[in-house]
């Protein structure tokens, strides 16, 4: 895959419009998760600097999938970037036994994340955060009392209350955090140019379950071109590219008509149950907090949820840091109750992910097990009309997976299958 350019360096940051030294948030990593707390924080009256270390617009390795629950999510500027809507879908074990799955309405529906990911950014400036592109961020530290945390990039110091790590899997604010990964895998794609005749592709997805353990392969259309990828564990690179070459020559996609837009990888993790969310001022939200859900590796709407409810908190303690503050002597260092009032605001965050996110997560491992053992009794269960029914309320947002995990006799099949 080709390698990335460095970025050119911002020669200087943004200041912040109130005249003080400091941010109340800064965000870092523009992303879904990034941008939505950026829009957030904003939306409720916090000054807020949003970077990354990309020069927008930048291709992100993403099939770009939206599930409804993504959908009541986004703000306009956001829903122009849809490219696609799907109602059909065509599922096959190893490239056999296919079966067709469709609805009269779609249920899913499709961006190129180039395009979306600078939409959720304008959004944010529309709210009143600022952006710079170009930026990465070199050390994450917190001054001596706690009061703020401080930032060196590539375009200088900044400092803020809260800062919002959205920088993706393996980003220094994550490590900074402490996230721990309780799985990683090695995603491939490629970005074919849409075949002459379009007709076969437009409007339904492709997918299929591989023969390495908890592998699958996809095929999501987009305007003029096909998103066609593969994902499974890494410490297979080799297998996982052999499995995207046989996926293309399935297709037919692998001749010298089929044009590659674009080749690319990345690594998705999911993080164990015991990892932090948050170090003292610092939070994480979407893929730098290991949030998504790890049978389909759908991160999109963890990332919108966890980066919306982040900038909220942070704004909150923001705030709650500031007026505590301004109650104690003007020279006097942040008092305790001013770190208490803060961590007050972002231990919601944190509750927050835990009641809503984590269980969704919990099953979706749970469901991986059983299909890393079983993928063709999976499969056998999506063709049934209560797993085909089940499959598209998913994609609609009408249930979550949480929602298995509170059924007990599908759980003990689940577990007894894994």
């Amino acid at each position: 895959m080709p390698r990335s350019t460095p970025p050119p360096a911002q020669t200087s940051l943004p200041s912040p419009p109130d005249g003080r030294g400091e941010w109340d948030v800064v965000v870092v990593g523009a992303g879904p998760a990034g941008t939505s707390a950026a829009r957030a924080a904003a939306a409720r009256g916090a000054t807020v600097l949003l970077v990354d270390r990309a020069v927008f617009p930048r291709y992100k390795t993403c099939g770009g999938g939206l599930l409804g629950e993504s959908l009541e999510l986004l703000p306009e500027r956001a829903r122009a970037a849809i490219e696609s809507e799907v109602a059909e879908s065509v599922f096959t074990h190893r490239f056999r036994r296919p079966f067709r799955l469709r609805q009269p309405a779609p249920y899913l529906a499709m961006v190129r994340r180039a395009d979306f990911d600078q939409a959720l950014a304008d959004a944010a400036q529309d709210a009143g955060a600022r952006f710079a592109d170009g930026v990465a961020v070199r050390e994450v530290a917190e001054t001596d009392d706690g009061a703020l945390v401080q930032l060196r990039t590539s375009a200088g110091a900044v400092s803020a209350h809260v800062v919002i790590g959205a920088d993706g899997t393996g980003g220094r604010v994550g490590r900074y955090v402490g996230v721990t990964p309780g799985g990683v895998d090695l995603g491939l794609e490629d970005e074919v140019a849409m075949p002459a005749d379009a007709t076969p592709w437009r409007d339904h997805v492709l997918l299929d379950w591989g023969g390495a353990s908890g592998s699958y392969a996809w095929v999501f259309p987009k305007r003029d071109s096909l998103t066609v990828g593969v994902i499974q564990r890494r410490g297979a690179p080799d297998e996982t590219r052999a499995y995207l070459t046989a996926w293309r020559e399935h297709l037919g996609l692998a001749g010298p008509d089929a044009v590659t837009l674009h080749s690319s990888g990345h690594l998705t993790q999911w993080r164990t149950p015991s990892s932090p969310l948050r170090r003292g001022g610092v939070v994480v939200a979407g893929d730098a907090a290991g949030l998504l859900e790890p049978w389909t590796r759908e991160g999109i709407s963890f990332a919108l949820r966890s980066g919306t409810w982040a900038g909220e908190a942070a704004a909150s303690a923001a705030v709650a840091h500031t007026s505590t503050s301004a109650s104690t002597r003007a020279d006097a260092p942040a008092t305790d109750a001013a770190r208490r009032a803060r961590d007050t605001a972002l231990d919601a965050y944190e509750a927050r992910v835990t009641a809503v996110l984590a269980p969704e997560q919990a099953a979706g491992a749970t469901i991986l097990k059983a299909f890393e053992r079983r993928p063709g009794l999976i499969h056998a269960l999506l063709r049934t009309p209560a797993g085909a029914r089940y499959f598209v309320r998913f994609c609609r947002g009408e249930t979550t997976l949480a929602r298995i995990g509170r059924h007990r006799h599908v759980m003990r099949l689940l577990r007894a299958l894994a």
